[in-house]
């Protein structure tokens, strides 16, 4: 008998140590996800202009930020407790932090394109998987949630980008950071620019390049863009055109 309560006392004590080392994890993850966003913020605001602009230069002096932040992304773990508006943020706030990495890693340059395979040949460690920043947006984020807004807050290091945001993108704020980023975009004079003179109004080429995407619905791109423009709404009547994609780098120092 004593051995029968010996073991079963065994049992429960081996049973709330695995209960508190679940706990620990659950409460792990949840930190190490808040930290990664907490650290891209101070990172963003140190070296974001706001313009969107990076100051790649002083990145590559003081690299250990960027380097911390990489180890984080490398090393997260995507199964541990996180709803899907968490890991479309990480995704999120991931490609940016990896675009700014790969740039510093190769810099001074003056254009993504001086770097072959940049976005769909060089693999990037997210999450413990090897992936390209194209397989980033489409197998990850994509699957997660297709959505237009997407365009706005993935930032590929160019000039005709949306401007860069200086916060990261958190589960909980996500889609209110979300249509917050994609109207400071839509409203921007350099983004969409409008010549009421003229009656024009030239769209950078993201909107010919993914025109289903944001005529989706019956709507014409020019539709959607002024469902972010309330107050300024551009007049159907304007003649639409776009302006050439400028590939420089979106680079404090130009």
């Amino acid at each position: 008998m004593k051995k029968i309560y010996s073991y079963q006392l065994v049992i429960l004590r081996l049973s709330l140590v695995l209960v508190l080392v679940s706990a620990s994890a659950i409460a792990q993850a949840a930190s190490t996800s808040a930290q990664i966003s907490t650290s891209t913020t101070a990172f963003l605001k140190r070296f974001v202009n706001k313009a969107g602009e990076v100051n790649y230069g002083a990145i590559q002096r003081d690299p250990q930020q960027l380097d911390d932040l990489l180890q984080d992304i490398a090393s997260y773990d995507t199964k541990a407790w996180a709803s899907q508006a968490d890991l479309y943020a990480f995704y999120l706030n991931a490609y940016n932090v990896l675009v700014i990495g790969e740039i510093v890693a190769n810099y001074p340059l003056t254009s993504v394109q001086q770097m072959p395979g940049f976005f769909d040949k060089k693999q990037m460690l997210v999450a413990g998987e090897k992936m390209t920043l194209d397989q980033l947006e489409h197998n990850k984020l994509r699957k997660l949630y297709d959505d237009p807004r997407l365009h706005f807050v993935l930032v590929c290091g160019t000039t005709s980008c949306p401007r860069l945001s200086r916060e990261a993108y958190t589960g909980k704020e996500l889609f209110v950071q979300l249509n917050t980023q994609t109207q400071r975009v839509l409203q921007d004079p350099a983004f969409v620019q409008v010549d009421a003179v003229a009656k024009t109004v030239k769209l950078p080429e993201i909107f010919k390049w993914y025109e289903a995407e944001f005529s989706s619905k019956g709507k014409t791109g020019l539709a959607y863009i002024n469902q972010y423009r309330s107050e300024n709404s551009v007049p159907a009547s304007f003649s639409t055109d776009y302006y050439s994609y400028d590939w420089r780098l979106n680079d404090q120092k130009k």
